[in-house]
């Protein structure tokens, strides 16, 4: 097989390539790419509970609550009790937390744009539409994160400069 024909193969380099550039560009922020997800994730669905966000971020509820554990000690996320439910705790971005996610978008910008400096506007634009349908055909409809994402503006929680479509996420 020609790995580079293979869409499988591309789409999973591109992803790792695109991550790895955000990773350089998103130095200066002083998170890793995972707190970003996860702040951006969070953003969307303020209120949710840990195993929901786990679900949503596609990691392990276990990982996660290390990762809230130390974000929550910076100060960047607070866990505030479930009033239906005691047991549980409702995730929410804090005052310190909120001017960073307009960093985050910047950087994310910043990488799409050099991303995609390769392409013509109209081309990044076909581009864009051909993942949201590839997207929209591998999603299944039934599970409650695809639903957010076929109701939201895009596959990505951060808006685009260069093209109207949103961003592709390339951190995993």
């Amino acid at each position: 097989m020609d790995l580079d024909r293979s869409f499988g193969f591309l789409v999973h380099d591109v992803a790792r390539l695109y991550g790895r550039r955000f990773d350089r560009n998103g130095r200066r922020l002083e998170l890793t790419r995972a707190q970003c997800r996860t702040l951006g994730y969070l953003a969307r669905n303020e209120g949710i509970n840990q195993a929901g966000l786990a679900d949503l971020l596609e990691i392990r509820p276990m990982t996660l609550v290390r990762q809230i554990d130390r974000m929550q000690e910076a100060g960047w996320i607070e866990r505030r009790p479930d009033p239906a439910d005691r047991r549980a705790r409702r995730l929410f971005l804090t005052d310190k937390s909120r001017p960073i996610l307009g960093r985050i978008w910047d950087v994310a910008g910043d990488t799409q744009d050099q991303v995609l400096a390769a392409l013509t506007p109209d081309e990044a634009e076909q581009l864009i539409d051909l993942l949201r349908r590839v997207h929209g055909a591998l999603a299944d409809r039934s599970h409650p994160r695809a639903r957010s994402l076929a109701s939201s503006t895009g596959v990505a929680a951060m808006p685009s400069r260069r093209v109207a479509a949103p961003a592709i996420e390339g951190s995993r």
